[in-house]
Order: C-alpha cells, then structure tokens, then sequence
C-alpha cells in the first residue's frame, strides 16, 4: 500500500507549517523536549528522523554532535528542513518504502508526529528496523486517543455553522490518530521486529504565546492553516469565516487562557523501543 494520499495532502498544507514553524516549535516543545530525552543524541551517533518536517530534530541532532539524516514525503517540508538545517541531509521519500538501510545503519530512530500517517504500519516500521544498527534505539512521540484540543480549539464557532462538518480519520486509519491506540502501537512494533517497546503517557501545556502575546493570534493561524480549518474556510466563505474567527478569539480568551496565554493540555504517547 502506498501513501500518495499522504504525500498530496502534505505536500498542499506544508505552506501553513512552514509559515508558522516558531508557532508550532514553541507550542509543541514539551514534545520536543520528550523525544530528546528518550533518544539522547551525542556526537558521533547516527539519527534517522522519519517525517522530518522542518527539521527541529535535526538541527537538535546536529547540536549535539550527531550525524543527522531527514527523510520527509512532502517537498515544501524537505526544501525547508534543508534550508533550516544544512548541516543535516534531507531525503524527499517516503519512509514506508524507501530502502533507508543505503544510508544508515542509525543509532537512532526518531520522529515528532511523523509516523502515524503510514498505509501499512507494519511495513514502514519493518523498514525502519531495518536501517537501525543493532541495538539501536526508535523514540517517537504520537498523538493519544484522547486528544481533542489540540485539533479542535478555535474552530468551534466555525464547525457550529456547518452541517456536517469535517472530521479527523478515525484512530488506526493513517492519520493524526493513527497511532492512537496503544495495543495497536505495540502490535505494530513486535510484528515489525521492534524488541522491548515502551509506551507511556505524557502529558504537556502547549503554549502558543510568541513575543509577549496572549497566544490567541498564534492558536489562531494554526487551526486556520490545518485541513479541518481550510476545508471550513472553503465552506462557509469569506465573511461567514471572519465572524466565526471574531467568536473564536472571544472563545479561546475565556476557556483557554492560563495565565494570560493560550495554553492547551496535549496528550501523546512517547513510545521507545529497540531493534535486535
């Protein structure tokens, strides 16, 4: 199975992200911030990061000292890992498929939110395992089952004027909740040839304030920038889509200030495994 599907939606929303990488950086750091904990870069190793987007882990690998390789199915993310990251080398592939074991062997696997979007999980992962060195080490972080916020904060009132409004591909399908379920995260991993995985719960406060901001702008942008966001834009046109934004702010500033910023609880798992 292939992930063209995949490869067009990425390839049409990766301007938002790109525009909005200080945004995401900074609302997704807990994250970050787990990744980087469970993978530990040092100089020398290896890093394959699968889904590299932009490149924040990459260029977190080259800090560190590692010898950084990105592969990413969406062009405008490749073009903008290597222009954030030149140090680091970035493969426009996709990861499923691609016999990533030409440029490994990799002491490290990781990925922030790109690997729940595979048709076949099982076979992406496989081919995974198989560029990883012995006893190398796969850290990624994926959303849970429970996250809402983090999809749907700010597009309330746009989603109240729609009828059958859009929604998320259910969890198991390829996704932002593709990986949602963890007995299906460790299926995945076993049959895939993965060996003593750990999957755990973390929970953090994404922060979306930038600059002395309240957040709400930047929250705003996002959630505008997104699929379920641009595909409510189209349907409701311009002046219907202003209004609902107008009630939006309105919205977030009295449900999802913390401190006079937007903050929203995300829930991911932070999954660790390793390969024979």
């Amino acid at each position: 199975m292939a992930n063209e599907e995949t490869r067009e939606q990425w390839a049409a929303r990766a301007g938002g992200w790109i525009q909005n990488e200080r945004i995401f950086d900074a609302a997704l750091a807990p994250f970050t911030a787990a990744v980087l904990g469970a993978a530990e870069f040092g100089p020398g190793l290896r890093v394959l990061d699968v889904g590299c987007g932009g490149g924040t882990l990459l260029e977190a690998a080259i800090a560190a000292g590692a010898e950084a390789v990105g592969v990413d199915i969406s062009p405008p993310m490749v073009e903008s890992a290597r222009r954030r990251v030149p140090a680091a080398t970035v493969l426009e592939a996709d990861a499923q498929s691609e016999d990533l074991s030409l440029v490994g062997p990799f002491d490290r696997v990781v990925s922030r939110f790109g690997v729940m979007f595979f048709a076949d999980p099982v076979a992406a992962f496989a081919n995974l395992r198989r560029a990883a060195a012995p006893g190398g080490r796969l850290a990624f972080v994926c959303w849970r089952g429970e996250e809402s916020d983090m999809f749907w904060a700010g597009l309330g009132p746009a989603v109240a004027r729609i009828e059958e409004p859009p929604t998320l591909p259910c969890p198991g399908s390829p996704g932002p909740l593709g990986l949602a379920d963890p007995d299906l995260i460790a299926r995945v991993l076993a049959d895939s040839g993965w060996r003593e995985a750990s999957i755990a719960p973390v929970d953090g406060w994404c922060d979306y304030a930038l600059d002395g901001s309240d957040g709400v702008a930047e929250r705003l942008a996002i959630v505008s920038g997104g699929i379920i966001g641009t595909t409510l834009r189209e349907a409701l046109g311009e002046h219907a889509w202003a209004d609902a934004l107008d009630e939006a702010r309105a919205e977030l500033r009295a449900h999802h200030l913390r401190d006079g910023r937007v903050q929203l609880m995300g829930r991911v798992w932070l999954v660790t495994a390793t390969a024979p």
